[in-house]
């Protein structure tokens, strides 16, 4: 039976898409990832669609990349940088995508699974699953984005442990010791509590989402002085080319007046 490596649902202005290959625990391969690319292409391209959420089918949030897939291109003489080129690409895509992109963490996210919610906006994981960078444990390197992502998010001290240790640590455990996961729930209300955040974002959809997006993207990799000369451009180039001052007039129009005495 061929099965849709991916699950796609839209619930009003926000979309969920669910990584479908259950048995592997969502683990990546290469249709996995072509098809979770054009469901980001997709989702930027509709205007009715203002959230993203990633989830994961089954047991798991994502496995990481597929080692059958790895050891099969090895046995085939290939090495595998192309296909992680493409899972790096797309996480960088997803990173930078104009819109909010939630990640819905249960079971495990390791390694790639956990790359993949480290290029997410805003993770919420259930309260028992696991998250781990891994990659040693099979004598792998990162190719993701962890070594990049993961310092950023979690502090370099942290993310030196999880990465020279590929230990992996419950999502209540994580919480506690960073601030990079917005929440953990219990696992039966883990949908529940991603949809809340996700109605959150889209409540407030709109240019400045998407250049919010686009300016930490680059402030963030830029010594303070260019970062904030890159927001005052940034600011100048929204203000040109976005409805502000309507959307001011807007806000002050439906203020209640002061009364003055």
């Amino acid at each position: 039976m061929n099965r849709s490596p991916l699950l796609t649902e839209q619930r009003g202005p926000v979309r969920w898409v669910r990584l479908n290959r259950p048995q592997q625990r969502n683990a990546l391969d290469d249709t996995l990832i072509e098809a979770l690319d054009r469901a980001l292409t997709e989702a930027e391209a509709d205007p009715d669609t203002t959230v993203l959420v990633v989830a994961g089918e089954g047991r798991s949030f994502c496995a990481g990349a597929d080692l059958g897939h790895l050891v099969g291109l090895a046995e085939q003489g290939h090495k595998p940088v192309e296909f992680l080129s493409r899972v790096s690409e797309l996480f960088t895509r997803i990173e930078n995508s104009s819109l909010p992109v939630v990640a819905a963490v249960h079971g495990h996210a390791v390694a790639g699974g956990m790359e993949l919610a480290l290029a997410c906006d805003v993770v919420i994981a259930a309260e028992d699953a696991l998250l781990g960078d891994g990659h040693v444990r099979n004598q792998l390197l990162p190719a993701g984005g962890a070594s990049v992502r993961l310092p950023q998010r979690v502090g370099v001290n942290l993310a030196r442990y999880l990465m020279l240790t590929g230990k992996l640590v419950p999502a209540q455990e994580l919480y506690g010791a960073c601030a990079w996961l917005h929440s953990t729930v219990p696992a039966a209300h883990l949908e529940r509590a991603v949809q809340e955040v996700a109605d959150e974002l889209a409540a407030v959809a709109g240019p400045a989402q998407g250049r919010v997006k686009q300016l930490l993207a680059t402030t963030l990799s830029l010594p303070p002085q260019q970062g904030l000369d890159a927001e005052l451009a940034t600011f100048a180039a929204h203000w040109d080319t976005a409805p502000v001052a309507d959307a001011l007039r807007t806000f002050l129009n439906r203020r209640p007046e002061v009364s003055r005495t």
